[in-house]
């Protein structure tokens, strides 16, 4: 028999419970996803980690959550971009304006490493902590780029490679020693822009002058006690003083803490009431290297995600058809890879402009050369100060590696039919003939990317050449240069997509595609079949001939050249 007792017990904790106090939690420590990766076991490892969006939507529904007191953010460890980090501090900024108090803390900024970009986003919040025991490793902003000529030649590799034009540096990478010019005054100015915004978000977030932040990142990184003094902590404290001090700000010892994913979740899943499908806005996530087929895993362990041609055509396609979608928003975090597949993707964009419907595209940390191409015909592009992109441009070529096999002692023999039909084989050298086709090649690509920016951005066709070129910016540069329409993050765009579209601001947002685990075991009916869009379940995408002989991934013709992490 039930005690009725007890029922009112468990009813009165359950009512407690929904109508107590919370502090919200984030922890940053492992980073934090952009999108949903597109394979399934990526997608399944990742389920347990922050996803970003989850991250957006729960500070967004927090600001008018009387519930909702605090958020404290723990901060270290994993590496997040600079565009992410500004992603993040907009989202802070937007909590504390609504009244609410936010707190950072990290066990340390940079334990014998960099911690600029962490601290950076922390001083986004009203307080920052540190344990006593932690370092400030402000440091400043630096890119370090490896060439690989001479070692290469020590071996019998010779480089093979084409670019249109001078900044576009994946070539100089293997063919040069040190940076060309050129290559030299790109890099710089990208360190520059990214110092201007670190320095300027650090001064207005503690209340210093840009120079004093100079001084102190040139005698970085400081002790813990020094950061203290300097002003650039508030506290040096242990975890459980940092709680302790979040409650007693609250007034509530007894607030309950819940992790912003979990509380967005909660609240979400509390408002879908059974009603009719109202319309909305489509969000299609472009991550990782662009290739031909469907999206999966990179082509190297580590590399994460790709973006296939077919999964986002098809998302677009499925986005346009849906009566009920107005808008799109494309957010892109990519370095680009294959032109054609690049071009697969663009078409699509086009079209669906053509449909009514507005694509505005989000940039994440990296959205450059053939992730540059994708955005160009959109209605507005949206990116971050920080983010990476243009690279307007494209190289080709290869590594000859046939010196490197007679060294080795490796005989290689060949027949074959077709005056070019080893032209792709890194076993020799290009022709004059072959080469001039390459060249050709090159020139057609880069006439058309230019074209297609022209068009897409409304600019003069010299104005785009004089800022292609191969060139990379920051964000806030291209914003000032026409290339990027508005600085801003996911959250802006899908305002944006919504005031475009005519539709309230709390309009749904809807992942494109979505495919449901049992779709994703039945083979589908035609192209135009959702389950034609899901990702494919290989390890890691098909090497190339080059990458099998002599260990180097192929990218695409539109590819930015190495990793691009500014630290």
């Amino acid at each position: 028999m039930v005690d009725a007792g007890s029922v009112v017990d468990l009813l009165k904790d359950a009512r407690d419970r929904r109508n107590a106090a919370l502090i919200l939690e984030l922890d940053l420590t492992d980073g934090i996803v952009e999108g949903q990766p597109a394979d399934p076991v990526s997608a399944l490892l990742s389920m347990r980690r922050t996803h970003l969006r989850d991250v957006l939507g729960g500070l967004r529904r927090a600001r008018t959550d009387p519930r909702v007191r605090a958020l404290v953010v723990r901060i270290g460890g994993h590496r997040i971009g600079l565009a992410m980090a500004q992603e993040l501090r907009d989202a802070v900024r937007a909590f504390r304006d609504a009244g609410k108090l936010a707190v950072a803390w990290a066990e340390s900024f940079g334990e014998t490493g960099r911690g600029t970009v962490p601290y950076y986003l922390a001083t986004a919040f009203e307080r920052i902590y540190l344990q006593p025991s932690g370092d400030l490793a402000l440091t400043g902003v630096a890119l370090e780029e490896p060439f690989f000529n001479e070692a290469l030649g020590k071996i019998g590799v010779t480089p093979r490679f084409a670019k249109r034009h001078e900044y576009k540096t994946a070539a100089n990478t293997f063919m040069e020693r040190a940076y060309t010019p050129e290559h030299k005054e790109m890099s710089g100015r990208l360190v520059a822009s990214t110092g201007e915004q670190v320095v300027a978000g650090v001064a207005a977030g503690r209340g210093l002058a840009e120079e004093r932040v100079r001084e102190l990142i040139d005698h970085a990184p400081l002790l813990g006690a020094e950061a203290l003094e300097a002003g650039l902590v508030d506290k040096l404290a242990y975890r459980d003083e940092v709680y302790a001090d979040v409650r007693a700000a609250v007034g509530d010892a007894d607030a309950r803490l819940r992790y912003v994913a979990r509380y967005n979740r909660a609240q979400g899943l509390a408002k879908r009431l059974p009603r009719q499908r109202q319309d909305g806005v489509a969000l299609i996530q472009g991550q990782g290297p662009i290739r031909l087929g469907r999206s999966g895993r990179g082509a190297m362990p580590g590399q994460g995600s790709s973006m296939g041609s077919d999964t986002i055509a098809t998302a677009i396609r499925a986005a346009v058809r849906d009566d009920k979608i107005k808008a799109i928003v494309f957010r892109v975090d990519s370095p680009g890879g294959s032109y054609v597949a690049s071009d697969t993707i663009w078409r699509e964009i086009v079209l669906a402009r053509k449909a009514g419907k507005p694509v505005i595209v989000s940039m994440g940390n990296v959205a450059a050369s053939g992730g540059y191409f994708v955005a160009a015909p959109a209605t507005v592009i949206v990116a971050q100060p920080g983010t990476l992109t243009g690279s307007i441009g494209v190289v080709f070529g290869k590594p000859v590696v046939g010196d490197l096999l007679g060294r080795l002692g490796i005989g290689l023999d060949s027949v074959e039919q077709g005056a070019h039909a080893r032209m792709y084989a890194p076993t020799r050298d290009f022709t004059d003939e072959e080469w001039g086709r390459v060249n050709s090649f090159l020139d057609r690509i880069y006439d058309d990317f230019v074209g297609k920016v022209a068009e897409g951005r409304d600019l003069p066709r010299e104005r785009v050449d004089s800022l292609a070129r191969g060139r990379v910016w920051t964000g806030a540069d291209a914003h000032e240069r026409g290339l990027v329409d508005e600085l801003g993050g996911l959250g802006q765009a899908l305002d944006l997509a919504r005031k475009k579209a005519g539709l309230a601001v709390d309009a749904p947002v809807r992942l494109y595609p979505h495919v449901s685990p049992v779709d994703r075991l039945r083979p589908a009916e035609s192209s135009e079949d959702r389950t034609a869009a899901t990702a494919r379940l290989d390890a890691w995408g098909p090497l190339s001939t080059v990458a099998a002989r002599v260990g180097l991934p192929s990218g695409g013709p539109l590819m930015l050249p190495g990793t691009w992490e500014i630290v």
